[in-house]
């Protein structure tokens, strides 16, 4: 179910009721939501705060969230940020009824059932849709932790388009660019189906129709956005993402760019290098399907086909100005050794290391 913050969160007053007390498991963003803050500070009933986790957060902050959640007895939990803060929430809701404290990754080790506890979610950024999949992302000793589960998504997603109003500029491009890339990848990914195709031309449209308004920091510009992440985010909660996400990784932590900035530089080389090369086919509906499919997303984004949409997604990035990093032989190598495979196994083109290689060479123009 999705509220607003129309007529003073009537809809959070509602999800509310009956509840003793919550865990707020929130980022640094909150500090900047004046009218949620002022809400809160009316609010009756016992919000305990858990802040104490960091951008890829790790497992630790995780089971120190669980205990927290059980010394306090909090009967539901709300999550107020970006991805991180949405995966913690999810996870300590997703542990909290595993026997024993989760020391040296137990939790990790087996199948877990989340707890019976309403969850609501606040992003406070219009670019993963975290709010509307059922994955998350910790890390334990250095290595990542994918994890998925049904119950991660949560019941109720509040939505907010003043929690967007003080978002820095290039964070308002590079999170918007992540839910346009999460649409247009589901849409090609080899798990798609008609509902995922329908909520990624949702999300494109809504984008496309709210960029400039978003961009400008119109309320209504917001509001679009907010609801074309979470659209993008359900496409993606079918599908997964694609190469795109899987080259684009290694990029933000090699150059620093944020992660959309990192995904659009992917995807704007992978669409025109796709409809060039559509006999390295893999998906099993075949290559006629995947022509048809990528037309289909051409005339998504706007175009008359599969080449004109490619030359949007291209402008849309060159009229957003992101920079494209210089990139020496050697980080070339390591991108291209950093590829996680398990992604690209949704891609409907087969990419061995050689082409992965090239296409590194055409996104940093070496």
């Amino acid at each position: 179910m999705i509220i607003t913050a129309d007529n003073d969160y009537r809809g959070l007053d509602e999800w509310l009721k009956g509840k003793k007390k919550v865990m707020l498991v929130c980022d640094s963003s909150i500090a900047f939501l004046q009218a949620f803050n002022e809400k809160l500070g009316r609010i009756k009933t016992a919000m305990v705060r858990f802040s104490d986790f960091q951008p890829n957060p790790l497992y630790s902050s995780v089971t120190a969230g669980v205990k927290l959640l059980r010394e306090e007895g909090c009967d539901s939990i709300m999550a107020v940020g970006g991805g991180s803060a949405m995966d913690v929430a999810k996870c300590i809701k997703l542990y909290a009824d595993c026997p024993g404290d989760g020391e040296q990754g137990e939790w990790l080790k087996h199948a877990a059932v989340p707890a019976d506890l309403p969850f609501l979610a606040m992003p406070t950024t219009a670019g993963t849709g975290s709010e509307a999949t059922r994955y998350a992302v910790v890390y334990f000793d250095g290595a990542k932790q994918s994890i998925t589960h049904e119950g991660f998504i949560p019941d109720t997603v509040l939505m907010d388009p003043d929690a967007l109003k003080t978002l820095p500029l290039y964070q308002k491009k590079a999170t918007m660019c992540d839910a346009l890339c999460h649409a247009v990848e589901s849409f090609w990914s080899v798990n798609s189906t008609e509902e995922s195709k329908a909520f990624s031309r949702e999300a494109i449209k809504e984008v496309m129709a709210n960029m400039e308004g978003y961009l400008a920091n119109t309320p209504e510009g917001r509001a679009g956005m907010l609801m074309a992440a979470n659209v993008a985010g359900r496409a993606i909660n079918i599908t997964q993402t694609t190469a795109g996400h899987a080259m684009c990784y290694k990029i933000t932590s090699l150059f620093g760019c944020a992660h959309g900035h990192a995904a659009m530089l992917c995807d704007r080389i992978l669409f025109p290098w796709m409809i060039e090369n559509t006999d390295k086919c893999i998906d099993p509906r075949g290559e006629a399907y995947l022509k048809v499919t990528l037309d289909e997303l051409g005339k998504a984004l706007g175009g008359r086909d599969a080449k004109e949409g490619a030359d949007i997604l291209k402008k849309i990035f060159e009229k957003l100005a992101f920079e494209i990093p210089a990139a020496d032989s050697g980080q070339i190598m390591e991108l291209t050794a950093g590829v996680n495979p398990d992604r690209l196994k949704n891609h409907p083109l087969l990419l061995d290391k050689d082409t992965i290689n090239g296409l590194y060479k055409k996104i940093f123009a070496v």
